[in-house]
């Protein structure tokens, strides 16, 4: 699983943006990436491990969670 840190997010519409830790490229999060997670809102800086989604050229997370990689 990938690891980053979030950017931006919003907790009224639920979508922000994290920053991968490998390339440093822009993740999004929409509205529900949250949905069966531990995380009710995320801060700004909170690191995090995610997977995701290619959809019309952009990345999604499909779900999000904590800890390392492997762990």
């Amino acid at each position: 699983m990938p690891q980053g840190v979030v950017k931006t997010y919003d907790p009224v519409t639920g979508a922000g943006i994290i920053v991968r830790e490998d390339d440093r490229s822009e993740v999004f999060l929409r509205p529900g990436s949250l949905k069966g997670s531990i995380f009710r809102t995320l801060r700004q800086g909170q690191r995090l491990v995610f997977e995701t989604v290619e959809e019309d050229g952009a990345t999604y997370v499909t779900s999000v969670g904590v800890g390392q990689e492997g762990h």
